[in-house]
């Protein structure tokens, strides 16, 4: 183990922040740069090196994190990062945004703050990149087949660069401008700077993985040419169908999807726009959805420079402690999390549920009417009296996804069935009712996190080389029917 005493003499440190009055001011990261790396060694010496490592299971990648703690320690950075890409093609975006289950999972947890992991992991990710050991991986030589992956966001690019590197040639559609799925347009700037995701798309095209934007499958290019020119297909087009809010009212201008909102402000950083087209600024703003991206709502308004933001949320508010009953060890709890920008300011409301919107005689919504509710006998009652309004002239809907897009004639075309919950469905090998088509990511399992997104796309490269080939090298750390403690 990296410090036999780490853990008992040090206690746990997290990146600093810069100060909001600043950084709301600009759109670039929200941590002080730099001020990670004089703490991660002994952060990483809090590591116990488990017999059983139960943060491995807490990450669907299965990532070696004692491994690479120790090697953070010891400032064996070359090591740890091959340890890191062992399991994880992508841990510059995991180390930003994922909400480290695997901390949940850490043993060290059980009665103290668990290992800073994903502190660690992105520096030690980010120090490769400084000093250029992450390099392009292209293969040996080419196997001859084609496969098609459809979607840029996480899966996607998982399953490309492991197949590229087995050797296949591949192209990646996106029907974007540009690519990244939801990682170029949903995640705000503030979250993770959009270099990241260009300087791994460069390492993906020296490898031989090739890009096609702005071709939407299904629409663009059928199904049945896609099926034509390759010998197999991965679709990683996500779960993008958001959920709605049919109340009265909802027609209003300015009432809008997070994921309508949200990209506009991403183009502007892109030099796309001057200004977003969707602009909270001077306005009062309402977030509906109490989850990440509600939270990205609100500090994309902070910084369109906002009049005040609320976010409401339907459920309690959670606890600040694990509940040891309901949720213990090492599973994931719901807890009370206040990420960047609830620290930036607006107001958070519990236990509410909006019953319809009020616009003015040009028809733009000026108020959000809600109910406070409460759950009894497993149902949702709204509470007598307690119907009020507020202020709303941008209402953004952040209330999750729940499903793929059936608009584009993607699904049909193909002729895939779906499962119970409305998403694609696959068997055990990620296989779906056609043959040669894949499904990875949350096309196939429904909402997730980026991790689930990343071992999803990992596996199905996995499947997809030993179908072409009849065997595969390629690591497949989950199959489609796992669910790990954590999630």
């Amino acid at each position: 183990m990296a410090d036999p005493k780490g853990f008992l003499t040090h206690g746990r440190e997290v990146a600093r922040s810069r100060p909001v009055g600043e950084r709301v001011r600009d759109w670039n990261e929200v941590l002080v740069p730099g001020s990670l790396l004089p703490i991660i060694s002994e952060q990483a010496g809090r590591c116990m090196d488990c017999g059983i490592p139960f943060c491995h299971n807490g990450c669907p990648l299965g990532n070696l994190i004692p491994e690479w703690n120790d090697y953070a320690y010891r400032d064996r950075w070359a090591e740890a990062s091959e340890r890191l890409h062992a399991t994880n093609n992508f841990p510059e975006f995991t180390g930003r945004l994922c909400p480290a289950p695997c901390e949940s999972a850490c043993v060290l947890g059980i009665n103290q703050s668990p290992v800073t992991i994903k502190n660690v992991e992105v520096t030690i990710i980010d120090k490769a990149w400084d000093n250029g050991t992450v390099k392009p991986r292209p293969p040996e030589r080419l196997s001859g087949r084609t496969v098609a992956v459809i979607g840029s966001g996480p899966a996607g690019l998982a399953a490309a660069q492991q197949l590229t590197r087995a050797g296949h040639t591949v192209a990646v559609y996106e029907r974007a401008d540009r690519v990244g799925g939801l990682l170029r347009y949903g995640i705000p700037e503030f979250k993770m700077e959009k270099r990241h995701i260009n300087r791994r798309i460069e390492q993906m095209r020296a490898e031989g993985t090739r890009f096609r934007t702005g071709v939407e499958i299904g629409r663009d290019l059928t199904a049945t040419d896609l099926r034509k020119r390759y010998d197999a297909v991965v679709i990683a087009a996500g779960a993008t169908t958001a959920r709605d809010l049919p109340v009265p009212g909802r027609e209003l201008n300015g009432v809008h999807q997070a994921m309508e909102y949200l990209p506009l402000a991403n183009k502007v950083q892109e030099g796309d726009h001057v200004t977003p087209p969707i602009s909270a600024e001077g306005k009062h703003v309402i977030v509906i959805g109490g989850g990440d991206t509600g939270a990205d709502c609100v500090g994309t308004a902070h910084r369109q420079g906002a009049a005040s933001v609320t976010q409401l949320e339907i459920m309690p508010r959670p606890g600040d402690d694990r509940n040891p009953v309901a949720q213990p060890w090492p599973t994931f709890p719901l807890l009370y999390k206040v990420t960047s920008a609830h620290e930036e300011g607006g107001r958070r409301v519990y236990s509410v549920s909006t019953t319809h919107f009020e616009g003015d005689e040009d028809g733009n919504v000026q108020w959000l009417h809600l109910v406070e509710v409460e759950f009894a006998d497993g149902r949702l009652n709204r509470k007598p009296g307690t119907e009020r309004r507020i202020p709303a002239q941008l209402v953004t809907l952040a209330m999750g996804f729940t499903g793929t897009d059936r608009d584009n004639g993607l699904v049909e075309q193909f002729g895939l069935e779906l499962d119970e919950r409305g998403n694609i469905a696959r068997d055990a090998d990620f296989r779906t009712n056609v043959p040669g088509v894949f499904v990875a990511g949350d096309a196939g399992r429904g909402q997730s996190l980026i991790v689930w997104a990343i071992a999803e796309g990992r596996s199905a490269a996995h499947a997809v080389d030993r179908h072409l080939t009849g065997a595969s090298d390629l690591p497949a750390p989950i199959r489609p029917t796992d669910r790990s403690l954590t999630v």
